[in-house]
């Protein structure tokens, strides 16, 4: 774990006049539109003993990134970025390369790509995707998976293929908790996590639930699924603020996750808490 706290390793920032988050649409995510600033989540972490933050991409837009990286580099709560650029795109390393070189160059620890957004369930096997996974292996670089569980088996491929490459599953994988059907998501999970290579965030679970009347009982079966597939040694805490604000207060967050690993051992628990973070990211 992080020396003097917890890592949260999952976490947002947007400011709208500097660039829009067009994904917040809606009434329900109204709530979502204004501005999220990292002073607001220091607010709300450092009283919960939050010491070091992984603060990830939003947009795919190739200019939040380095904006990101300057954030990191002149605040000492974020310890990383995980960031965003077009793997498809042939001169991916170069562009990597061009990030790490910049100000802020130091903190990027990953790329994401928001997956589920992709209308081919196998887009991570296209051959363009692999050629940038590949890069990011090259580079050192974690990538984080956001899939919607029909995507699973695609990432379960690439965990195979490129056994190199640090996967991090953002938010469990959405299981349909409101849905109360752990199938055929639980098989997946099982699958993607006998490839040492994935470690699984602890996150994103309370939207995935009933934003209303979710409880501990009802995130507590995908919960155990993860933490006995995984591992606590490859299982990290993330708040996933301020979309976690949809359905729950950033202490509300930290307290479910405590309260879902209290069965763990003192060391289990700091892995969860900030060692696997720490040592998956590379912080």
């Amino acid at each position: 774990m992080n020396a003097t706290g917890i890592v949260d390793a999952h976490h947002h920032v947007w400011q709208l006049a500097v660039r829009d988050q067009d994904w917040i649409k809606g009434d329900a995510l109204a709530p979502l539109r204004r501005d999220f600033t990292l002073a607001d989540l220091r607010a709300e972490a450092e009283p919960a003993g939050v010491s070091a933050t992984v603060v990830v991409q939003t947009v795919t837009v190739a200019d939040e990134t380095p904006e990101l990286l300057a954030m990191a580099a002149g605040d000492d709560l974020v310890a990383g970025v995980v960031g965003w650029v077009d793997l498809t795109a042939p001169e991916v390393a170069d562009t990597l390369a061009a990030l790490r070189e910049g100000a802020g160059g130091e903190f990027l620890v990953g790329i994401r790509h928001s997956v589920q957004s992709e209308a081919d369930p196998d887009w991570l096997c296209r051959p363009d995707v692999r050629r940038g996974l590949s890069a990011l292996a090259d580079a050192g670089l974690t990538y984080d998976l956001l899939v919607l569980p029909h995507q699973l088996p695609a990432a379960i491929r690439v965990a195979e293929a490129l056994p190199e490459l640090t996967l991090v599953l953002d938010h469990l994988g959405k299981p349909p908790i409101a849905g109360g059907r752990p199938e055929p998501w639980a098989t997946s999970i099982r699958t993607l996590a006998t490839h040492p290579n994935v470690t699984c965030k602890l996150s994103g679970m309370v939207t995935e639930a009933d934003w209303a009347s979710w409880t501990i009982a009802d995130l507590r079966p995908y919960a155990d699924i993860v933490l006995d597939a995984f591992g606590p040694d490859r299982l990290m805490f993330g708040s996933d603020w301020p979309v976690c604000l949809l359905a729950a207060t950033y202490a509300d967050i930290l307290a479910t996750a405590e309260q879902l690993t209290s069965g763990l051992n003192d060391d289990e628990t700091s892995a969860v808490l900030g060692g696997t973070a720490t040592r998956s990211y590379r912080l």
